[in-house]
């Protein structure tokens, strides 16, 4: 069972990393490429586009082919693409080489959560996806001031250099640590196997609400990321240096609830934790709305973002987990909607709000308030095999 945590764990994190990692260059990449920063900042979005497309695809196949060739052909793009990033000498070579490593990215971070699906029962699984969840908000953390360190000896280059290794890394773990998981089709009654298709659809309502539920958390969170910066250094004055103090707090806040999670849940039922955390969301977007109107100071806005972090790492991996419990033979393509649906939405939502002209703190607000008040409202419907999972879960 460690070999597939393992496993899952890294190919997890190459997403974040390749995210976080390179962000410290960005002042230097723009001077050598001749280009923006502004211009380089896009390659946040088109890395989440070359996740986004690869995804459903991957999914798919993994349910066909198998797990381990796509996670091995993944980390094998991913570690191509990094490598050629160092040698761009323009921002569209730049750019291009960012959407190809999404392309890995993705197809590693789709297939991490089928095999979890795999080898975890429900109750297991949602233990293990809060740790994940913890573990990737490490990264933000880590990742820039690593960026940082390695900038002050070697040139951007080396940053691509580096997340190439670790697509090799994570390559060899998966190459030598991961058995298949997926069930051959040899071992399915041909019969069996056309009720399970039709039993496992993904338009069934249980499904479906996991799915909006999932892709307003990420909605949310990814708005804070997106806001935050202006709302801490134009509004609330922060230096850059208070900002990353700020991030790597509530960082913080994110990784002990995502760890604590595991044990909660030993004494909590997935239900009961789901609630807690919406109503962590609603109470941020309370005081996100207090401070939108001057009712409360704007420092306020500091115990939001803790809240608005602390709830979605706490109700995260359950509606997860639960998104996917559902699916034996078709968890990859499960893995491939929930995937594609975060990442469109978020991208689509963030989009959006700027094109109407919302303020960073309107537009947090409004993701917060959806995803607090819309999980609370979809979590209200439970799935027929809810009961029978929180017995699991307080057994184990």
């Amino acid at each position: 069972m460690f070999r597939y945590l393992l496993c899952s764990f890294a190919l997890v994190l190459l997403y974040p990393t390749g995210i976080d990692l390179y962000l410290v260059g960005l002042p230097q990449i723009a001077l050598d490429l001749q280009a923006s920063e502004a211009q380089l900042h896009i390659a946040f979005s088109v890395y989440l586009g070359g996740m986004a497309t690869t995804m459903f695809f991957a999914g798919n196949l993994s349910d066909k082919i198998g797990r381990k060739p796509i996670v091995l052909m993944g980390a094998v793009i991913f570690a191509l693409a990094s490598a050629l990033g160092g040698f761009a000498d323009s921002a569209n070579a730049f750019l291009a080489t960012r959407f190809v490593q999404g392309i890995g990215a993705g197809a590693c971070y789709v297939v991490a959560f089928a095999i979890l699906r795999d080898v975890l029962d429900d109750a297991r699984r949602a233990k293990v996806l809060s740790m994940i969840n913890g573990i990737t908000c490490v990264v933000p953390v880590l990742a820039p001031v690593a960026g940082h360190l390695i900038m002050l000896v070697y040139p951007w280059p080396t940053l691509f250099t580096v997340m190439s290794a670790m697509g090799v890394l994570v390559g060899l773990i998966s190459l030598f640590g991961l058995k298949e998981t997926r069930v051959a089709e040899a071992n399915i009654n041909d019969s069996t196997n056309h009720n399970s298709q039709e039993t496992e659809s993904l338009l069934q309502p249980f499904f479906v609400r996991r799915v909006i539920m999932a892709s307003l958390a990420v909605g949310a969170i990814l708005s804070y990321v997106n806001a935050s910066p202006l709302m801490l250094m134009e509004t609330l004055g922060f230096s850059r240096g208070g900002y990353s103090s700020v991030m790597a707090c509530t960082a913080l806040a994110s990784m002990i609830t995502s760890f604590s999670a595991p044990i909660l849940l030993r004494y909590v039922s997935q239900a009961r934790m789901l609630l807690c955390s919406q109503t962590l969301l609603l109470i941020a977007a309370i005081l996100l709305m207090s401070v939108w109107s001057g009712v409360v100071d704007n420092r306020w806005m500091l115990l939001a973002f803790g809240l608005v972090c602390v709830g979605f790492a706490s109700g995260f991996g359950i509606i997860m987990s639960q998104a996917l419990s559902p699916f034996s033979e078709r968890a990859g393509a499960a893995s491939s909607v929930l995937g594609i649906s975060q990442v469109c939405f978020s991208a689509t939502y963030i989009w959006f709000m700027g094109v109407i002209g919302l303020s960073g703190i309107e537009m947090l607000l409004v993701a917060v308030l959806l995803a607090g008040a819309g999980g609370m409202l979809l979590s209200r419907r439970s799935s027929p095999c809810d009961q029978h999972n929180e017995k699991v879960s307080r057994a184990s």
